[in-house]
C-alpha cells in the first residue's frame, strides 16, 4: 500500500514538474518577439546585405526574423505587407519606403494597435514612424571622405571634388562639411582647388575628371561623393596611366570599385555597411518592443557588437533619429568579400 502511495506522489510531482515546464516553455514562446523587416523589393542585393545583419541580431537577442519585401519597388506592394504584419500582431515594423507619403496611414495604424514602427533609408514622414535611422551624419559622411584623401596623398597636395549636379541637396551639404574639415589645422598643406558636377552621368563624370588632370597637372587626390563619379574618376585615373599619381576616394559600391581598389586608382574608399545598418535596426526595433526606449531625443541604448547608442535630436521633429556612425571603408583586406554582396 506504501509503495503504491510513493509511486502515487511521484508520478504527482512528475506531472507537476511537467505542466510548470510546459507552462514555461509557453510564457517563452509568447514573450519572444516577432521583428519585421519590410524592404523596398526583394532579390536586391543590398537589401540582402541588410538581412544578413539583421538576421544575425535577432538570432542573438532570441527574436523571430520576419523579413518581407514585394516583388516590385512599389508602396502598393509595401502596404499589403504591412496590413499583414499589422493584422498578425507583429512586435514591431521596420521599413524603408518606396514612397513615404503612401505609407503614412498604415504606419500610423501600426502605431495607434501599439506597433513601434522603425523608419530607414527613405525620408520617412515624421508623425508615422517612432524613431528613424540613417547611416551616418552628413557631418561624418563629409569629414570622412577628407580624411581617407588625406591619408592617401600623405596630407599635401592639390584636390578636387567630383559632385554629382550642382542642386543636389545631400552632395552639397557633404561638400559643405569636406571643407570645414580641410580648414582645420592638421590639412594646412592641402588645396582644394575646385568643385566639378558629373550630374551623376558616367561619361560626363568621367570628361569632368579627364579635364582636371588636363586644368591642373599636379593634382593629387579626388573625391568623389557619388558611386558613378568615383567609379568615373578611378577609370579616368586608370585610362591616363595615372595610378599612383592621382588617388581617387569617395562614397563607392563595392562591387563596381573592386578593380580600382586593386589596381590601385582608389585604394581606399567608404559607404555604410549595410550588414551593420540591418544588424543596428534589429537591436532598435527589439528596444521599442520591450519599451526600453520610446525614440525620443537623449534616449541611450546599447545594440550588442556595435557598442553604445544615443537618440539624437532631429530638427522641427518630437521623435528621434539613430546614426550607425562614419562610412565603413574599403580596401585590398575586404574588396572580394562585399563586392560579392553589393
Amino acid at each position: 500500500m506504501k509503495s503504491w502511495v510513493k509511486i502515487g506522489t511521484l508520478s504527482l510531482v512528475a506531472l507537476s514538474l511537467l505542466t510548470f515546464g510546459l507552462m514555461q516553455d509557453s510564457a517563452q514562446a509568447q514573450d519572444k518577439k516577432q521583428l519585421a523587416l519590410v524592404v523596398k523589393n526583394i532579390g536586391n542585393p543590398w537589401f540582402d546585405a541588410i538581412r544578413k545583419g539583421w538576421d544575425e541580431a535577432c538570432t542573438e537577442i532570441g527574436a523571430e526574423s520576419i523579413f518581407r519585401g514585394p516583388e516590385q519597388p512599389t508602396p502598393e506592394g509595401q502596404i499589403e505587407i504591412m496590413e499583414s504584419l499589422i493584422a498578425q500582431g507583429v512586435s514591431s515594423i521596420t521599413y524603408a519606403a518606396n514612397d513615404p507619403q503612401s505609407l503614412v496611414n498604415v504606419s500610423q495604424k501600426a502605431m495607434k494597435r501599439g506597433i513601434p514602427v522603425v523608419g530607414w533609408e527613405s525620408a520617412i514622414v515624421p508623425d508615422s514612424r517612432d524613431i528613424s535611422v540613417e547611416p551616418a551624419s552628413a557631418q561624418a559622411i563629409g569629414a570622412d571622405q577628407v580624411k581617407i584623401i588625406s591619408e592617401l596623398i600623405g596630407g599635401k597636395g592639390q584636390i578636387a571634388i567630383l559632385s554629382a549636379a550642382a542642386t543636389m541637396g545631400n552632395q552639397n551639404t557633404w561638400i559643405k562639411y569636406m571643407k570645414e574639415e580641410l580648414a582645420k589645422p592638421e590639412y594646412k598643406d592641402i588645396e582644394l582647388v575646385g568643385v566639378v558636377y558629373g550630374d551623376d552621368v558616367r561619361e560626363k563624370s568621367y570628361n569632368e575628371a579627364l579635364g582636371l588632370f588636363k586644368s591642373y597637372p599636379d593634382l593629387k587626390g579626388i573625391i568623389s561623393p557619388t558611386t558613378v563619379g568615383i567609379a568615373a574618376a578611378a577609370r579616368a585615373v586608370t585610362d591616363q596611366n595615372l595610378i599612383g599619381k592621382v588617388m581617387v576616394t569617395g562614397l563607392g559600391m563595392p562591387s563596381e570599385m573592386k578593380e580600382y581598389v586593386l589596381n590601385g586608382a582608389s585604394p581606399v574608399f567608404g559607404i555604410w555597411n549595410p550588414i551593420d545598418l540591418g544588424y543596428l535596426n534589429a537591436y532598435i526595433a527589439l528596444r521599442l518592443a520591450n519599451k526600453e526606449i520610446t525614440g525620443k531625443p537623449g534616449e541611450e541604448f546599447d545594440a550588442g557588437r556595435l557598442g553604445h547608442y544615443k537618440v539624437e535630436v532631429q530638427e522641427g521633429v518630437t521623435n528621434g533619429l539613430v546614426y550607425l556612425g562614419g562610412l565603413f571603408r574599403f580596401d585590398k583586406s575586404n574588396i572580394e568579400e562585399f563586392s560579392k554582396v553589393f
